[in-house]
């Protein structure tokens, strides 16, 4: 059966507008829209159907068939002025679009006035339809046996996409959208899915007591209660609220999450250049940020408790390396305090036993309630060891990431091995910890 006795039979079973007839030969032709491709294969049958219809009575019945299934204005005139009755059923729908279709203009218009309230560069058109009309299609598809045809969501998407572009201006972006609009031909409903905004950068934690993220109430888990003060927090502040206030003010996103190359302890400071992060603000409206100035901005806010530098704009594969990064290299400066007094023997004890050795820590009673119970095994690189008192030493260490330094000085129970304590059989503990630097192994993640 070729390509006209195929259409001619779809059309004689079902009423079908010129974009879903062509739609079923999509693969054929070049450079032709499937509108013009239906009306093409109409206007040619309908030629055909006139020519046998000046010999037999077959042509009629072929021009009764294109002019009240195929929507064919040219084959409603023939059969006039033949005088030749057409059987009035009212206006029928197309079988598989139901007219839809016919919608694309104002569909567009309606996509592209649902942008007017967020900054992107590009976006996507997705399509939404109901379960039953894909349902018909593949149903259709299989009883005409079609096999060069493109679906209706796929025509809609691309047809709507088309028009979004013209009317805004702005590129359609099938690999990473800022914003996808989501159209429902069938109940002309336009929905967005904006994507997040991803900015990285680093940031110093220059006062302590200040949790890198929101540490909500045990009590209360946010609700408020007598012991957070009705705060709904353990911490007035964190990093991250400190860093996504400003960013939530200058995007008009909904809420922010903070990912970052680990995290120091409550009462560490994070200094040097910095540790990278990246910020994601989820359903922005703003994108096009004068990133210096919101710089300046965000270290005002934070003033004597966290500062930022060398923002960027990132993307989620940042965020994937970021994690990755979090077991990177880590230098630290510990003050130790020990229960008696230390010789310069015992320092340089302490350096050598300590240089370029595996640590065995199992997972610190601090944080057992919420870490799994595991033997770690952490390499530090070198140490430097410097006595301030008689009893007490600034110790700097350059190790692998994840390495617990606060047990590393006190042994935590025979939890660490081996530690400050038990190499010099002093009991010792950590008095003042900072972070000096986060080394990345790839400088291009972030920052």
């Amino acid at each position: 059966m070729d390509l006209l006795q195929k259409s001619l039979k779809m059309i004689e079973k079902h009423p079908l507008c010129n974009h879903c007839l062509g739609r079923q030969f999509a693969l054929l032709g070049y450079g032709v829209e499937n509108e013009e491709r239906g009306r093409s294969i109409k206007q040619v049958l309908t030629m055909k159907a006139h020519e046998s219809s000046l010999e037999s009575n077959n042509g009629v019945k072929a021009l009764k068939i294109l002019a009240s299934n195929g929507f064919s204005e040219t084959a409603q005139e023939l059969l006039k002025k033949m005088k030749k009755r057409l059987a009035s059923k009212g206006h029928k729908k197309c079988f598989l679009c139901e007219d839809r279709m016919g919608n694309i203009e104002q569909l567009a218009e309606k996509a592209s006035a649902s942008l007017n309230e967020y900054e992107y560069n590009n976006f996507l058109v997705g399509i939404e339809l109901p379960l039953n009309a894909e349902e018909r299609e593949d149903e259709f598809k299989a009883e005409f046996a079609v096999d060069h045809g493109e679906n209706m969501r796929n025509e809609f998407g691309r047809l709507i996409g088309k028009k979004v572009a013209e009317q805004t201006g702005k590129p359609a972006e099938f690999m990473k959208p800022n914003v996808v609009v989501l159209v429902n031909p069938y109940n002309e409903t336009v929905k967005l899915r904006v994507n997040p905004l991803f900015v990285a950068g680093r940031y110093r934690k220059i006062a302590r007591g200040i949790p890198q993220s929101k540490w909500l109430c045990s009590e209360c888990r946010g609700k408020g209660c007598e012991k957070c003060n009705w705060t709904g927090k353990m911490y007035a502040e964190s990093v991250e609220e400190i860093i996504g206030k400003p960013f939530l003010e200058a995007t008009g996103g909904a809420r922010s999450s903070f990912h970052a190359a680990g995290r120091e302890d409550i009462d560490a400071r994070m200094l040097g250049a910095g540790r990278p992060y990246v910020i994601e603000i989820e359903r922005p409206r703003r994108r096009f940020l004068d990133l210096k100035k919101l710089e300046q901005e965000i270290n005002v806010y934070g003033k004597g408790k966290v500062e930022v530098s060398s923002l960027s704009y990132a993307d989620k594969d940042g965020v994937r390396k970021l994690k990755k990064a979090e077991s990177t290299q880590k230098r630290y400066r510990v003050i130790i305090e020990f229960e008696d007094a230390v010789t310069p023997e015992d320092l340089r004890r302490l350096k050598s036993t300590l240089t370029n050795r595996m640590i065995i820590q199992e997972t610190p009673l601090r944080v057992l309630h919420r870490r799994a119970d595991l033997a770690r095994e952490k390499y530090i690189y070198d140490v430097d060891v410097k006595r301030l008192a008689p009893n007490k030493v600034e110790m700097k260490l350059r190790c692998q990431g994840g390495l617990y330094v606060k047990e590393l000085v006190t042994g935590d129970g025979g939890r660490t091995r081996p530690s400050a304590s038990q190499i010099l059989g002093n009991k010792a503990r950590p008095v003042k910890l900072d972070v000096l630097n986060v080394i990345m192994a790839d400088q291009n993640v972030v920052g």
